[in-house]
């Protein structure tokens, strides 16, 4: 069974999803979703966080992966892949409130279970690119 936190990412990457591909608020989404899943309020918390940090660093986030992803394009990435790479990225780098090989494996099981074949793979490179060059280079703040 899920833990309440991982629950917490899925709903927020489908709050993260929804409002990216067809422009509705991710917060009245993630909203609507909690009523339907009835987690629990700290997991209801943790998902408004994640949520709210995802959109407050999202230009900061996009960098990171635009520099990591450079063969994809961020607006041409799968949709899935972009939101589950955000949400990974604002918790490996900017949240900074879990260890690093968690969040990459999070970030994994996230991809695996929403995104396609390939999903689980380029999701695993792209952070493990990110976090080997990130944490090497002390000139980059994190």
């Amino acid at each position: 069974m899920a833990s309440a936190r991982r629950k917490a990412r899925t709903l927020a990457l489908q709050a993260m999803y929804e409002a990216d591909t067809v422009g509705h608020d991710a917060g009245v989404v993630l909203a609507r979703l909690i009523r339907e899943t009835r987690i629990s309020e700290d997991a209801a918390g943790f998902a408004r966080d994640l949520i709210a940090g995802v959109a407050k660093n999202k230009p900061r986030i996009d960098e990171y992966i635009k520099t990591y992803a450079r063969a994809w394009p961020v607006s041409q990435m799968p949709a899935i892949d972009r939101n589950v790479l955000r949400l990974a990225i604002f918790e490996i780098l900017i949240d900074n409130r879990i260890p690093v090989k968690i969040g990459i494996n999070e970030a994994v099981e996230l991809a695996k279970a929403f995104g396609g074949d390939n999903s689980p793979k380029f999701v695993n490179g792209v952070l493990g690119a990110l976090v080997l060059n990130v944490k090497n280079d002390e000139s980059v703040e994190i």
